[in-house]
This record gives C-alpha cells, structure tokens and sequence, in this order.
C-alpha cells in the first residue's frame, strides 16, 4: 500500500512507523475473516483492512471524524488479524498511532472524556483502586449490572484450602518468613521478578498467591518490587499516551537495581500485561535515557507458561490430581496474538492429566479487552455470551484463562467456575 505521508507526521517515529506498517498490507482481507468486530457488525470499516484506509487516509491529511473516532474506538485490539495476516502487517501498532492522532483531533462527549478519564486515573493507582474495590465488593448486589459485572464476589472461585500465605519475597519485607515458609528451600538459589498489576490484587488475588506457591515448589523465589505498578496497557489503550510512558519508565526504574544484580526472569501471570512490557523496548526505542534499559526489560519477561514449560516433568511429580479433570481453556488474545504463545498451557495441563479443551472459537475474542467491555458493553457481552456457549459446550468442569480481565469477564455471565490455570496448577500441587 503507498502512501504520500502528511507534513505533520512526515519525519516523525509515528510517520515512519505508520508509513513501513502501511505498506506491507496488500489488501488480502485475509484479516477479515478473524476480526470479531467485522463478523459482528458486517461493516468493512470495522474490520481491520477497512480501519487501515482510515489510519492511512488520516496520515495522509485527510480531516478525521466522529465516524473514525467511533470505527477505531470499536477496535478491540485483540490483534486476531495479526495473526491471520500473510504479510505481518503490525496492525497493533498502526492502530496505536491511528488513535492517538484521533485523540488530539477530535473532541469526545463530556461524558466519554469523563469516563476514559476516571478509568485512566483509577484503575491504574492500586491505592485508589484497593479500597474502590472492596468498597464494590460490599455493596455489589445493590449495584447496577454493568457495575455488578465488573466487581468479582469476595468468595473464592473453587473451595480450595490454602494451607497458608503466599511465599512472595517483597522487595523490602520477606513475606516467605512471615508466612512461615522453610527458609532452607533451595528458591534461594533462583530468583525471578514478578508484577503484581494494578488490579489483579484486588480483584482476584488468589492469581499472584497461587503463582508464588507453584514457583516456591519449583525452588524459585518470587520477588515483588514494592514501587513497581500498572505496566501502562490501560493508559496507553485509553489514548494516555504520555502518561502510559511515565508508567513504563517508572517500573523500569523499580526493576533495575534488580536487574544489574541478576534477576533470572520478570514472570507475568497476567497476559494482557505480559504482551505490554514485552513492548517496552519499542515503546521507548526513541528514549535515549530509557532505550537500552527497556530493551533489557524486554528481554528478561516471560509469561508464566513460558517459565513453567521447562518443569513438566519437575510438576508431574508435585501434581496430585484432586477432582479436576476435564476443563475448557479461553487463551486471552495478548497471550496468543499479543505473546504469539499458543498450545503452551494446553500441552502444560495435559501433562499434569487435566483433559485442556478448546472451543471452536479459540482464536476469538472475548469482549473483555482492557477497559472495551465499559466503554463498548453491547458489543463486548454479545462477544462473552457468544465465548461462554461455545465454552460450556465442552461439558467442563469448569474454566480456565491466562488474563484477569478475561476471567473476570466470563465470570459476569455464567455461574460455572472461572480461574487462572495457574490457580488450578497450584490446587494440583498443594490440594
């Protein structure tokens, strides 16, 4: 695809990006096919070859619209077309610049700017959110549907004990010793980072516990940098560009000292952050203060399936089987297009004698999308309803994703349990 670059773009990181990005597409359609917004709507300009022209026409000088504004804004960046398209076109990326030159043109509705505002502000700052949170928790059946669905019950998915606390070694207290654990584990001999995320403790802590206690058997110790917070997706998903970038240069500096002393891994359990740090490289690729730094970050992430794979064998022998053996796994987008990591947590169940099935829309998604399921409801419940049918066609016994927003998603629209597969590996091991 040629393009004939603006003088407000040309010269720029945006222009040269959106212009190399641009001119691989060869107009296929292939993308069309796996694009949930397209099969929903039927509309070229919700698909991703139709949402191309318009960035293209925009970086070209063409004046942008409410009507682009909304097409772009119905994007979930689930990122299926990358993984459909021929000729890697990095629609991820294309669609980033497309919103942010939208952003800065098109004025939004009081009410719009007021919500994306209050969830760039909220949902991020842990502090706020915490108590926000349990606030919800305590008065959720009171609450509207559209809130009610976004609060997750205070009770845990499944009924299963936990002997005790989580061994997370924090970086100023040893939580392991306060939990009681054995502090002749061999975990001292490796050390991984972990991000505990801006929600994920509040809404659906079991995650983080459950990832700590499975790499404590494993002898790893799990450090949490106490000054480490949202790796920045939410913001940088609302249009907070700048304020994204503080994030990431924030968790940066938290690491570091970590990193110079030989941290093994940064382990991620929550997909959907997972696939942004592993952008943090390019996100500040232009940062000359931040550039080689976010590389490094980028180079030491792994998401907890990618740690986990090397100990089949070493969690065969912890596994018990407890109950659970047969589930339905729902593989977030930013583990499978985002990560390009597909078949990892299937072969890893399979090999602890957890029958892992897949429904025949794996590839599609959910509707929770970061904050997409407030700000585009209709669209993101038709797509969970559509996920749950074809889940619970599978006769599990319950089911299992890699993200928390997924998880909690599905978990609004059917009564059958949700979890994190690390929490079922955990249960697996502990009882």
């Amino acid at each position: 695809m040629q393009t004939r670059l603006a003088d407000f773009i040309r010269d720029t990181a945006d222009g040269e990006e959106a212009d190399a990005i641009l001119r691989k597409c060869v107009h296929c359609g292939f993308c069309t096919a796996t694009c949930p917004t397209y099969q929903l709507l039927g509309d070229e300009l919700d698909g991703p070859r139709g949402r191309i022209y318009l960035i293209k026409q925009m970086v070209e000088g063409a004046s942008v619209t409410r009507s682009t504004q909304l097409h772009l804004d119905r994007c979930l960046t689930c990122r299926s077309c990358e993984t459909t398209c021929p000729s890697g076109v990095q629609y991820g990326r294309l669609v980033e610049i497309g919103r942010q030159h939208v952003e800065a043109n098109v004025p939004r509705p009081f009410g719009q700017q007021l919500l994306r505002r209050v969830l760039a502000s909220v949902l991020p700052n842990s502090a706020v959110f915490a108590p926000a949170m349990r606030l919800g928790q305590l008065v959720r059946p009171f609450l509207p549907r559209r809130l009610r669905d976004k609060i997750p019950s205070r009770q845990r998915l499944l009924e299963w004990p936990t002997k005790d606390t989580a061994p997370a070694i924090h970086a100023k207290s040893n939580a392991a010793a306060d939990a009681g654990v054995d502090a002749t584990h061999p975990a001292a001999a490796r050390r991984m980072l972990m991000l505990a995320g801006c929600v994920q403790p509040a809404m659906l802590p079991n995650i983080n516990i459950a990832t700590a206690r499975v790499l404590h058997a494993l002898g790893i110790e799990t450090v949490i940098e106490a000054e480490a917070g949202c790796c920045g997706a939410i913001r940088l998903h609302l249009g907070y560009r700048d304020e994204a970038l503080d994030d990431v240069r924030r968790n940066i500096d938290a690491w570091w000292p970590h990193v110079e002393a030989g941290i093994e891994a940064i382990v991620i359990n929550a997909s959907g952050c997972g696939a942004t740090v592993k952008e943090y490289g390019h996100l500040l690729r232009n940062d000359p203060a931040y550039a080689e730094k976010a590389r490094r970050i980028t180079e030491l992430s792994r998401d907890i399936a990618e740690v986990l794979a090397g100990f089949e064998g070493e969690l065969a022998v912890l596994a018990r089987r407890r109950g659970v053996h047969t589930v339905a796994f729902h593989p977030p987008c930013t583990l499978q297009h985002g990560q390009q990591i597909r078949g990892t947590v299937e072969h890893l169940l399979g090999s602890l004698g957890v029958d892992t099935r897949l429904p025949v829309d794996s590839h599609l998604c959910c509707g929770s999308a970061g904050t997409y399921s407030v700000t585009q409801p209709a669209l993101s419940y038709t797509l969970r309803d559509k996920k749950l049918r074809n889940l619970e066609a599978l006769e599990p016994q319950m089911i299992v994703s890699a993200n928390v927003g997924c998880i909690a998603h599905l978990q609004s629209g059917t009564s059958m349990p949700v979890a994190h597969w690390i929490e079922l590996v955990e249960h697996l091991i502990y009882g």
